[in-house]
Formats: C-alpha cells, sequence, structure tokens
C-alpha cells in the first residue's frame, strides 16, 4: 500500500499528469508486485524558483522529485528493481534519468493506520510486502 508524491517543477496539462502517477504505480506493480487498485499517488507543481535542483542539469523544468512510503519488507534487488523501472517508464514520457529523485521511506506496518483505523498489521492485506 505505497503512498507516492511526486514534485516536479513544471505544469503539466492533466493527461501527462496522469501519465507520470501511472507511471509510477505501474513500476510499483511491477516490482513490488502490489495490487492494481492499491493506490496512493499525489502530483505536486511548483513554481521554478521553489523547487531548487542542480544547476547543471540539461532540462531542470524536466526534475522529478519521488517520494514513497512503503511498508517495511522489500528485498534491495526488489527496490533497485523499482528505481530502474521509475526511471524507464519517466524516461518514455521524456523526463531524463538523471533528472529523477526516488526516495523510499519504509514505515513499520504497526505505524500505518488503514481500512478503517486499523493498525496494517493487524489487516490481511492481500499481497506479501517480502518480495
Amino acid at each position: 500500500m505505497p503512498s507516492v508524491l511526486i514534485e516536479v517543477r513544471r505544469a503539466y496539462v492533466a493527461a501527462e499528469a496522469t501519465a507520470l502517477l501511472d507511471a509510477v504505480h505501474a513500476a510499483l506493480r511491477e516490482a513490488f508486485k502490489i495490487p492494481e487498485h492499491d493506490r496512493t499517488g499525489r502530483l505536486i507543481v511548483h513554481e521554478p524558483h521553489m523547487f531548487a535542483t542542480r544547476p547543471t542539469l540539461a532540462q531542470p523544468e524536466r526534475f522529478t522529485a519521488i517520494r514513497i512510503d512503503a511498508f517495511v519488507g522489500r528485498s534491495v534487488a526488489t527496490k533497485r528493481q523499482l528505481y530502474l523501472a521509475i526511471v524507464r517508464n519517466l524516461a518514455a514520457l521524456g523526463i531524463p534519468a538523471d533528472h529523477t529523485l526516488i526516495v523510499l521511506n519504509e514505515i513499520p506496518l504497526e505505524n500505518w493506520g488503514i481500512r478503517g483505523g486499523r493498525a496494517a498489521c493487524d489487516v490481511e492485506l492481500g499481497f506479501d510486502v517480502n518480495v
């Protein structure tokens, strides 16, 4: 049940914004093996002067920061697969590979309140987090 926050430095039309969210979700499905319906994502657009990045980027307006909050349990190999899948999917949308920053924050299941305020450790999730 990852929660995704994508922050960008330029506005996208609705279809492009949806494509960004879809690209990250597809990578999560591929690497973390989450169900298709397991989706929480937000896209925030910042004015460029409010979102600093490396001045050496070829297309700084395309810089994309992604924060993923997820349950603890995935292997390092699975995390590597996730990062590569995200970069690959975003490259198909015109975002250069070196313009993507991904931060994965792993949170113990007991620290998530889901499905009516229950601790995630007390819920049958319907998927395995140990991949």
